[in-house]
């Protein structure tokens, strides 16, 4: 079969050797070099506009991350190919200790102490147990389900929403968001974003977090309306915000939230796509569809994801 790499996002110097490796009968090619539109599987991330019009053999595009938002919202996007997710081992790893490390950035106060240190001020903030604190993990899916396991471990109350009913152990789970933001102190992010979530943690849904909570948000740029945020927090009620997604990327230069005193900012790097861990995650995916099979985690357009 021919794969073609059409990704900016990625580069195919760090992939296409491991996947030859793997698939050693395939022939790869990389963007704009399309093979005259002879090819049966895309490999993208963020795919150069026009990358996925004009293949007519195309059986599958294949997405480098778990987010998908980006290849379904694309209007030139071939109608009736199957689009998988990424479910790579080694991004679901580096997304729980991202979280993880959020989370006890906030609840140590590590933060503040931040702050105390710059100006040179020698003071203790009052020490809480994990048991006294609540997570809220936002999707339980396979990112959100196992960071809420990881965390609850750990000893915090964990709460956790889905759109559909879940059941994981030591861990309160809900269809109803702010029952689950009620009893959260934290709350992560980890939702895919579709038309329903947009937006979704809005000034009504923010506020709902217990005082002196935080925010993190490790997901996408438009599921924070960031002057909903901002207020909460330069009202004191929320004490911190860690945001890893913006939208647009990069974030400017010039915008405030750089120098935000409320915000921990990071360049979208919560979970960067492992090609020693996920290569072989596409493969299989490839051989299913050389076996006439569908591969695991292929998007629901109705859903969104």
């Amino acid at each position: 079969m021919n794969v073609l790499f059409a990704s900016t996002g990625e580069k195919p110097e760090f992939w296409v050797p491991l996947l030859q490796k793997l698939l050693p009968a395939e022939r790869f090619f990389a963007w704009p070099d399309n093979n005259s539109g002879d090819i049966d599987v895309a490999i993208v991330a963020t795919h150069p506009r026009g990358a996925l019009a004009g293949l007519p053999r195309l059986k599958l595009i294949q997405s480098l991350w778990m987010g998908v938002d980006n290849i379904v919202a694309d209007p030139d996007l071939p109608r009736g190919v199957p689009v998988a997710r990424l479910i790579d081992p080694g991004m679901v790893a580096a997304m729980g200790e991202t979280v993880i490390a959020h989370v006890l950035d906030w609840h140590r106060h590590f933060w503040c102490y931040r702050g105390f240190q710059a100006q040179k001020l020698w003071k203790r903030r009052r020490q809480y147990l994990a048991s006294d604190r609540g997570v809220g993990i936002l999707g339980l899916g396979e990112l959100g389900g196992g960071i809420a396991l990881k965390v609850r471990a750990m000893g915090f109350n964990v709460a956790g929403w889905s759109r559909r009913p879940k059941q994981l152990p030591g861990v309160f789970c809900s269809t109803d968001l702010d029952e689950v933001l009620s009893r959260s102190d934290a709350v992560a992010c980890l939702l895919p974003l579709t038309p329903h979530t947009r937006g979704i943690l809005n000034k009504d849904r923010l506020q709902r977090i217990r005082k002196d909570g935080c925010l993190i948000n490790v997901a996408r740029g438009g599921h924070v309306v960031i002057p909903d945020l901002l207020a909460l927090l330069d009202s004191g009620h929320l004490a911190h915000a860690y945001l890893d997604a913006f939208e647009p990327e990069p974030l400017p230069a010039d915008s405030p939230l750089w120098a935000h005193p409320g915000l921990t900012i990071t360049p979208h790097i919560a979970a960067l796509t492992e090609p020693r861990t996920s290569a072989g995650k596409l493969a299989e995916n490839i051989e299913c569809i050389r076996r006439g099979e569908m591969p695991p985690n292929t998007v629901d357009f109705a859903a969104g994801y």
